[in-house]
């Protein structure tokens, strides 16, 4: 797990900060980075032996975490997680909504026949991150504030289809939160990497048809080397911090600069 540096004091410490999605990938980073500056991590995953792993990872650590099996387009589920995290940790400071359907799953045509799916993958990825933020809202409000961090994509502004649709709404309800929730003490913030060194995006540029969607990415950025997860969670632990204490509403490229290609 990355250390902060020595003689530093952890910019986390006596925070509990829940992660939804965060069993593997992106998720995982972020939550052994904030328990590298002292948080209390919640790992909330579909897959309860993720979440497990990543406990017992935080914990051979030296750091705390908590896993709830949970599903974000469950909304009882959801209000029972923050039910739980308050019961056991006594409150929330952070929240991460990064789970979401992504990749393949959600690169759906537009036609009728898809109409189902396309509804699916705007309730998870749109409706799931406000079912999560609403749940913890009242618990952060009760600590004098939070941050709300969503983990958005490049592809809201350069893509098609539905995971493109879904990632543009959430960009919307986080400047949305932003302005209502900010006499709450609330941040909301967001951040929208590019292609990066997951296992999911990287098994992704090995199916049929996809073998150069990595060296097309690379090509395209400033900043000639593929996106690192470690990139992602150093931006939204600034954006979570007190660093970012004036900072709300802002959704973040984390692309290497590809969205400055006029440069």
């Amino acid at each position: 797990m990355p250390g902060r540096p020595e003689g530093r004091p952890g910019r986390f410490e006596g925070k509990v900060v829940v992660i939804t999605g965060g069993g593997a990938g992106i998720g995982r980073t972020l939550g052994l980075r904030f328990a590298a500056e002292g948080a209390t991590i919640v790992v909330g995953d579909r897959d309860p032996d993720a979440g497990d792993r990543v406990v017992k990872e935080l914990k051979d650590a030296g750091a705390d975490g908590l896993a709830v099996t949970m599903d974000i387009a469950d909304d009882e589920a959801v209000e029972m997680m923050a039910e739980r995290v308050v019961g056991e940790l006594g409150g929330i400071d952070v929240l991460v909504n990064n789970a979401a359907i992504h990749l393949g799953h959600a690169q759906l045509p537009y036609t009728k026949e898809a109409l189902p799916k396309w509804r699916h993958v705007l309730n998870v990825n749109i409706i799931g991150a406000l079912a999560c933020s609403l749940a913890c809202h009242d618990a952060m409000q009760a600590r004098g504030g939070g941050s709300i961090l969503n983990v958005s994509s490049m592809a809201a502004y350069t893509g098609t289809g539905a995971y493109t649709v879904s990632k543009l709404g959430l960009n919307a309800l986080t400047t949305s939160l932003a302005q209502t929730w900010a006499v709450d003490g609330i941040r909301v913030n967001g951040v929208a990497p590019i292609l990066v060194d997951s296992e999911a995006a990287m098994a992704r540029t090995r199916e049929p048809g996809k073998e150069g969607m990595k060296d097309a990415m690379i090509g395209g950025q400033a900043i000639k080397r593929l996106g690192r997860m470690q990139d992602v969670a150093n931006a939204g632990l600034f954006l979570c911090s007190d660093e970012a204490s004036f900072i709300t509403g802002q959704t973040i490229l984390v692309d290497g600069g590809y969205m400055k290609k006029s440069w």
